[in-house]
């Protein structure tokens, strides 16, 4: 990721690392679904406000080979994936369960489970969980650094990551 320290710049750490965590693995089981055995990312995009800017990823695989991703991405009630577009990217999100509210291009959709939604590169998009907390699952083209275009300018690089 250049010269982005990934862990100190974008996650959370800590008690509160683990009080997270725990919350969302809780909520999970509670749905009687499993996660990939994989280390999960809650991430707070460099803004240290996980309650209202967030979200915890579980990257399943992430190929730049042979160019596909798939990872679950959990969201409490209101918390948000900061707005952003991609160079590159294209997504596709499949809504496992709660309601997400997508805005995508300026419109404001609701998602519930079973809906599916594709975002092509150059959409602008952000989302969060309305309602109580959602499980998405996203099928994309792979994470590569410098292919997140923020709104925020406060995230990675003047809005690049």
């Amino acid at each position: 990721m250049s010269d982005i320290e990934w862990t100190n710049d974008f996650e959370v750490q800590g008690s509160e690392r683990e009080r997270v965590l725990a919350e969302a693995r809780e909520t999970i089981a509670g749905w009687g679904l499993a996660m990939p055995d994989v280390e999960p990312l809650p991430l707070h995009f460099g803004l240290h406000d996980f309650d209202r800017i967030g979200e915890t990823e579980w990257w399943i695989v992430n190929d730049t080979t042979n160019r596909y991703c798939g990872k679950f991405l959990y969201v409490r009630e209101g918390q948000r994936c900061p707005d952003h577009r991609h160079r590159i990217k294209d997504e596709t999100f499949y809504i496992v369960r709660g309601i997400v509210a997508m805005d995508l291009d300026g419109e404001r959709r609701l998602l519930a489970p079973g809906d599916v939604l594709q975002v092509s590169p150059g959409q602008l998009h952000g989302f969060e969980g309305h309602g109580g907390p959602a499980l998405v699952l996203e099928v994309s083209l792979p994470s590569i650094p410098g292919d997140n275009l923020f709104v925020d300018t406060r995230i990675g690089r003047n809005g690049v990551l």
